[in-house]
């Protein structure tokens, strides 16, 4: 049986870009949304993602534009006293539900969860194995283009032989005895996250072996906040520290010297820059381990042995090896965040996704030709190596620029919580911000010159 959807916009993928666009596209023309994602609500990867996570940056980043994540206050107490609070995995869940109930009660939006987009603007139930086909008119909406990878949905990326004892990070928290050595594969947010919570528990630094195929560069959490003066400070750093580098690294030295990019051990140069934040109280744990295997990617797994490259290592018999190795941000080529066929969801400025998607959406529903959209709104990529977080850097500052030279653009965004860069007219004038403002008139042109000869 196949039924027509009565829509404007066929949106496959709930997650946080898809929530985002939706909002904004919704909350500024009257158009129908139909909402698709394969799994049985939105929110995207939060679904399944680890008991124990957070988001490493601040609620009021995430989410969408008309509806803030969190209360948007400061931590109270615990180490990061006086930051802003962090969501949990249940708190961004019930977080999307809430926005899901509010949108479906404006009348415009229809969601198909358990549906899986097979092209052609047609979706089939995996439940009631059902079809769904929308009109001609309606316009596809790629959510899912850079959704990420998670150890709950991904194998392994590496052998496993059928003695070993391999499990995904989630599987931690339900854990019923204790190896007597802990073995956590990956380099990014996954794994340090995974390494703090073991540690949390007591478990000691030396039962545990991070296998780190490269070592990362992270953004210091306390200057990603949503305080005008703390964050373009932050920004103000990192285009003085570009206007004065001599090579790629010397640019990331000079950015830890001034506080804002940090790194596990200082006597090793990273070449990962996917760059989460980080507090200074995890990277003190996180130091604490000393049973580092840097010897590239596991390429198998036995009992008792990992194997790579360049030969293997012995780990203890009953070591339990934690999947920490998805590749959870994606970097698939750019390509026009509109086309003919579709409008494909990609990051628009450096980092921050729910903003860019939120940034989409208002565009979609404000400007008529897809010319002029793409002009305010080309696509960024997420960084990976020094090089290509430059290049994030680079290219996101000059989309910002392009959108932000819009009046309503900025009118809008500047009520926006997910807009890491509010104007100082929205947030109030201080002693710090108008510093902040004058090293960001000093150091940004020359700074940007600079990234663009170092990528």
């Amino acid at each position: 049986m196949t039924r027509t959807i009565d829509a404007d916009y066929l949106v496959v993928g709930a997650g946080a870009m898809g929530m985002a666009f939706t909002d904004a596209l919704t909350g500024h023309a009257d158009v129908r949304v139909a909402l698709v994602d394969r799994r049985h609500s939105v929110s995207g990867h939060w679904l399944e993602a680890y008991p124990f996570v957070r988001l490493h940056q601040a609620s009021a980043f995430y989410g969408v534009p008309s509806t803030l994540l969190g209360g948007g206050q400061l931590q109270q107490s615990g180490p990061e006293e006086g930051l802003q609070e962090r969501a949990t995995q249940p708190e961004i869940c019930a977080y999307y539900a809430q926005v899901l109930d509010h949108l479906l009660a404006s009348g415009r939006v229809e969601f198909y969860p358990n549906c899986e987009y097979v092209g052609d603007r047609t979706v089939v139930s995996h439940i009631s194995g059902e079809r769904f086909e929308a009109a001609e008119r309606c316009r596809v909406v790629d959510a899912r283009y850079l959704a990420p990878s998670i150890p709950a949905e991904t194998p392994p990326p590496f052998a496993v032989d059928e003695n070993a004892h391999v499990v995904a990070v989630n599987e931690l928290a339900r854990l019923e005895e204790a190896p007597s050595q802990y073995v956590v594969v990956g380099s990014g947010k996954t794994a340090t996250d995974a390494c703090i919570w073991l540690l949390s528990r007591g478990v000691d630094p030396d039962a545990i072996c991070w296998v780190r195929p490269r070592e990362p560069w992270m953004f210091n959490r306390a200057l990603v906040q949503p305080d005008a003066a703390v964050f373009l400070g932050m920004v103000a750093g990192i285009m003085q520290a570009a206007e004065e580098a001599s090579s790629l690294d010397d640019l990331f030295f000079r950015m830890e010297e001034a506080g804002i990019m940090l790194r596990i051990d200082r006597a090793l140069t990273p070449t990962m820059a996917k760059a989460p934040t980080l507090a200074q109280w995890e990277l003190d744990q996180l130091r604490t381990i000393e049973n580092v295997v840097r010897r590239g990617h596991v390429q198998s797994v036995g009992r008792g042995t990992l194997t790579f490259a360049d030969g293997s290592v012995e780990v203890a018999e009953d070591a339990l090896v934690v999947h920490c190795a998805a590749d959870g941000l994606k970097n698939p080529p750019l390509v026009p965040v509109w086309r003919p066929e579709e409008i494909t969801l990609q990051p628009i400025r450096a980092g921050f996704p729910c903003f860019g998607a939120a940034v989409t959406g208002y565009v979609e529903a404000t400007r008529e030709r897809d010319d002029e959209k793409n002009r305010l709104c080309p696509p960024t990529p997420y960084g990976n190596s020094t090089a290509g977080w430059v290049k994030m850097v680079l290219l996101g500052s000059r989309a910002a620029m392009s959108f932000s030279a819009e009046p309503d653009i900025v009118e809008w965004s500047d009520q926006v919580a997910l807009n890491p860069s509010q104007s100082p007219q929205a947030q109030g004038h201080s002693a710090a911000l108008d510093d902040a403002r004058a090293r960001m008139a000093a150091h940004a042109g020359p700074g940007l010159a600079r990234l663009a000869e170092l990528r």
